[in-house]
């Protein structure tokens, strides 16, 4: 059975916004470049590729406003333009692009389509600057007077690709020459109708002269057209009364080019290779250094990538969770038929059996999870523009640096991790990297640096945002908490310098001297914390006046399961990461004592606070026994020491979202079932640290 219409609409809609969203990445990536050099005819022509390619797309989609807004920018990216106005192309293509931005977002949630006029002026602006240059001797001027059309259509490197594409696509292809008429007074805007008559017709692949500033000058107008129609239809569409005097269309069977030419040696320098492996391993081994940069190119070529729905790859992760607890019910059911039964054959046969389902579901688990995995570099590349918009509007000079992109992190939690991230970016250049005058009377360069890194650490993943600006002072922090009735001046004055600066992450807390639209009104750093607390991960700072400032954002790889510790406390059962667990050991109540109305033991040589549940919101305290297991728990730079009844073992457990109304606060993170079908509930240790970071004696794991 076909699907409907609409489904298959919705299923193109959908590629278009996925793709679309990459090609506005490039075109950010192609601008910064683009203002670097401003006349480097290859960005130009990277510029150009995403530009083309948004507007044949947003074109078939039905999106006109996008791809009339595109069509007009094309008419700006030559190296012409380029070399006359530096920078300022730059800055129109980030307009545009950040309008193509806006676009897109309307286009997808069904909202108002945004005004294009301001970014539209722009690029009249610079057409328009150009009509009055001096013409360069490079434009071609075409064939001498006269009725013949002798053009030379030559076509880039990269033109040459897009037509061997649409030829191996099974398109039509023509080489169209138009001799525009001599009596035409107004070259620019006959140029103009026919490119539109062009673009009507179908694809233009390639055009000469580029733009309306290079149009003025020529007798010939070259262009590479990819269509449905006949030749002969062609010529009727191109013939424009008074416009144009001769059109000479050529369809092109086939192209021959150095790359192309290549790319077939490549193919038969792999099927040699595959041959002669069928012959024997050591021939193979000496043909593949003679064709190993070959084959770089043509993985480049090749198209290996499959695009899926992330909905469809936690369909199956839950899926993979669902048989974990299956793995679980049938392991309890195994070991209960043992009991009884221990000397009965099967029970061995059982046990065999599931031990190898238990491999195979691992090995299917891991691979769900790499599916997962995503590189942080599909985070880090936004920033770079980020950097650029901010420090040009505080007039700073600022370079990033990006280091760990190929770490790989948890889709869902790269994609959430994007804003709490960007507030940090933005408020590092605004507020945390000084202005050029002061950063020269210290001593420092007059660019600041912000860096951005990635590690793995254990099973967590550290983001750092880092930078060399002037630092903050623990003490302005101290002021501003008691100033703003945070705490009180007493129970400010208990807090070392560390986690004084913590106390930035409290809600509409700011040090900004003056609100901007980038900083200082008061929001920003609480949402770092809340999301990090939402991913059960942490968010920690760290000063050095006059040097700068580190933030250490924490999470775990992935949110899907984890390998837990189970333990009883008031007749009901708990679990906490086992990444989290550094020691067990046992203790009685009066080695537990009252330092500062909290209560904390001395294990060893260090004192850690200990934490009974009853003091967590609506969970059962702790029974009374002679002696009490403490697990001692470690995040990040902290440690305490858990305090419950007994423990039940580990296990891995698929964790499961709670209801609102069914959770405990946010002191656990969610809730599993066991194979015996009892549910366990999942504590937030990095929201108990949260909860305990204000008390003095919380103990440090260095």
């Amino acid at each position: 059975m076909s699907r409907k219409k609409d489904e298959r609409g919705d299923e193109l809609r959908n590629l278009f916004f996925e793709s679309a969203y990459e090609l506005l990445q490039s075109l950010n990536e192609s601008g910064l470049a683009l203002e670097a050099n401003p006349a480097d005819e290859e960005i130009l022509r990277s510029v150009r590729r995403a530009v083309h390619t948004l507007k044949g797309d947003s074109a078939a989609c039905g999106y006109q406003s996008l791809s009339e807004l595109a069509h007009e920018l094309e008419d700006v990216l030559s190296p012409s333009v380029g070399q006359r106005e530096g920078g300022r192309l730059a800055e129109v293509v980030l307009s545009v692009a950040d309008t193509f931005e806006l676009l897109l977002g309307a286009y997808k949630k069904n909202a108002d389509i945004p005004s294009t006029d301001a970014v539209r002026k722009q690029i009249r602006e610079l057409l328009e600057s150009g009509e009055g240059a001096e013409p360069k001797t490079a434009v071609r001027a075409g064939a001498p007077a006269g009725s013949g059309c002798e053009a030379q259509f030559a076509w880039t490197e990269y033109e040459q690709l897009m037509v061997a594409e649409a030829l191996h696509r099974g398109e039509m292809v023509y080489n169209i020459a138009l001799r525009i008429d001599p009596q035409s007074a107004m070259r620019a805007a006959a140029f103009q109708l026919v490119r539109n008559v062009l673009h009507g017709a179908g694809t233009l692949i390639a055009l000469r002269p580029e733009d309306n500033a290079g149009a003025a000058n020529v007798d010939l107008i070259e262009a590479s057209l990819s269509c449905t129609e006949t030749a002969e239809g062609v010529v009727r569409r191109c013939k424009i009364p008074s416009i144009v005097k001769d059109v000479q269309v050529v369809r092109v069977k086939a192209i021959e080019s150095p790359e192309h030419e290549m790319i077939g040696d490549i193919l038969e320098a792999q099927a040699a290779a595959a041959a002669r492996a069928a012959e024997g391993p050591s021939a193979a081994a000496i043909a593949a250094p003679a064709v190993q940069e070959k084959n770089a190119v043509a993985t480049a070529v090749a198209e290996s990538m499959l695009r899926v729905e992330a909905s469809r790859i936690d369909s199956v992760m839950n899926l993979v969770g669902e048989l974990i607890i299956g793995k679980s019910m049938l392991h309890r059911a195994i070991m209960e038929f043992g009991q009884k039964y221990s000397r009965d054959p099967l029970h061995g046969k059982l046990s065999d059996a599931l031990s190898f389902q238990s491999r195979i579901l691992e090995e299917l688990q891991k691979s769900v999870v790499k599916i997962r995995m995503v590189p942080v570099e599909q985070l880090f590349r936004r920033f770079p523009r980020v950097v650029r918009d901010v420090a040009k509007q505080c007039k700073k000079d600022v370079a990033l640096e990006l280091s760990g992109e190929s770490t790989d992190l948890d889709k869902g939690v790269l994609d959430t991790l994007g804003e709490p991230l960007a507030h940090l970016v933005r408020n590092a250049v605004d507020h945390g990297i000084e202005p050029a005058e002061a950063r020269i009377a210290a001593g420092k360069p007059a660019r600041g640096t912000l860096y951005l890194n990635a590690y793995h650490q254990g099973t967590q993943v550290v983001v750092e945002v880092r930078d060399d600006g002037g630092g903050i002072q623990a003490e302005k922090v101290r002021a501003k908490v008691v100033a703003r009735g945070i705490l009180s001046q007493q129970e400010a004055d208990k807090l070392n310098d560390r986690e004084v600066l913590n106390m930035i992450f409290a809600p509409g807390f700011s040090t900004a001297a003056e609100v901007t639209e980038i900083s200082g009104r008061g929001v920003g750093l609480d949402i770092v914390r809340t999301v990090l607390e939402r991913l059960k991960g942490t968010v920690e700072v760290s000063s050095q006046p006059g040097k700068g400032t580190t933030f250490q954002l924490r999470m775990p790889l992935t949110l899907a399961s984890i390998q837990t510790l189970l333990f009883h406390v008031g007749g009901r059962m708990y679990a906490v990461p086992l990444s989290a667990v550094l020691e067990i050991t046992r203790v009685t109540e009066p080695e537990i004592r009252r330092v500062d109305q909290k209560e904390v033991l001395q294990l060893r040589d260090r004192v850690l606070p200990v934490v009974r549940l009853s003091r967590l919101n609506r969970i059962h305290a702790v029974g009374k026994s002679k002696r009490s297991f403490v697990i001692v728990i470690g995040v990040a730079e902290k440690k305490f020491g858990l305090l419950v009844d007994s423990l039940a073992g580990e296990e891995e457990l698929v964790i499961k979202a709670l209801p609102a109304d069914l959770a405990c606060g946010d002191l656990v993170t969610g809730a599993s079932v066991l194979g015996d079908g009892s549910v366990v509930l999942i504590l937030n240790v990095n929201a108990v640290v949260s909860r305990l970071s204000r008390t003095p004696l919380m103990e440090a794991s260095a």
